[in-house]
């Protein structure tokens, strides 16, 4: 359809052998024409989206999920909290 789509893999990797729960990226005003599954990556608020369902991501786990958009958002880890 002609909108772009990217990639995304969040990975926990930690050397210290925890998991990690309650991960919220920095997401802006972050939208996607393609559905992305609300348990897996969803905005709550303005620059605040919810990794997991706030569940945790075990050693060397990692998450993945495509969203389409006319341009990439910059996502970044704002914060975690270890299991």
């Amino acid at each position: 359809n002609g909108i772009p789509s990217f990639s995304v893999e969040i990975q926990n990797v930690g050397v210290s052998g925890c998991g990690i729960a309650d991960i919220h990226v920095s997401c802006g005003w972050f939208s996607s024409a393609r559905l992305v599954n609300p348990t897996v990556f969803r905005r709550l608020y303005y620059d605040d989206c919810l990794v997991n369902n706030g569940q945790p991501l075990g050693p060397t786990a990692s998450l993945n999920f495509e969203y389409s958009n006319s341009f990439r958002y910059p996502l970044s880890v704002s914060s975690v909290s270890c299991c």
